[in-house]
C-alpha cells in the first residue's frame, strides 16, 4: 500500500481527480432544474466520451502501447454501467430538490465506504487502524447528512 508520505507519484493526481469529481456533482445539481435526467446524463456520457477518445487517439499518434484484455475490457465496461447509473440516480437526486450540500456528500460518501468494504472483502485489501477510523467517520457524517435531509 502507498504511503501518504511518499505519495509524490499519485496524491497530487489523487486531489485533481476529487477537484474534478467535484466539478461533476456541482454541475450535475446546476443542470438538474433545466434538463431531464436521461438528457442531461447522455450529454455528460458524450462530452465524457469524447475527451476520453482524443487521450486514446493522443496516446496512439505517440505510439504508446495500449494493451486490451478481455478481462479488462468486462471490468471497464462495469465500471461504465456503474458510472452511468449513478449519474443518472444524482441527476434524479437533485431534481428532487436535495442540496449539493447533503446530495454530494451521502454519495460519495457512501461510494467511498462501499468501494473500501469492496477492496476488503473482495480485493482482499487491508486497512490499517487510522484508515478504518476514517472511514468510520465517513458512516458517522453520511448518518448525520441524511438524518437532516
Amino acid at each position: 500500500m502507498p504511503s501518504v508520505a511518499g505519495a509524490g507519484g499519485w496524491l497530487g493526481l489523487a486531489l485533481l481527480a476529487a477537484l474534478c469529481l467535484a466539478g461533476y456533482n456541482f454541475f450535475i445539481k446546476l443542470a438538474a432544474g433545466h434538463i431531464a435526467a436521461a438528457a442531461g446524463a447522455v450529454v455528460l456520457q458524450l462530452v465524457a466520451a469524447t475527451l476520453g477518445g482524443i487521450w486514446l487517439l493522443s496516446l496512439h499518434l505517440k505510439g504508446t502501447p495500449l494493451p486490451v484484455t478481455g478481462r479488462g475490457l468486462g471490468l471497464a465496461a462495469l465500471a461504465g454501467l456503474g458510472v452511468g447509473l449513478a449519474e443518472i440516480l444524482t441527476f434524479i437526486v437533485f431534481e428532487r430538490g436535495v442540496p449539493a450540500s447533503v446530495g454530494t456528500p451521502i454519495i460519495v460518501g457512501g461510494s467511498v465506504l462501499l468501494t473500501a468494504l469492496l477492496g476488503v472483502l473482495v480485493a482482499r485489501e487491508t486497512l490499517a487502524w487510522p484508515q478504518a477510523l476514517g472511514l468510520l467517520a465517513i458512516v458517522g457524517g453520511v448518518v448525520l447528512l441524511a438524518r437532516g435531509a
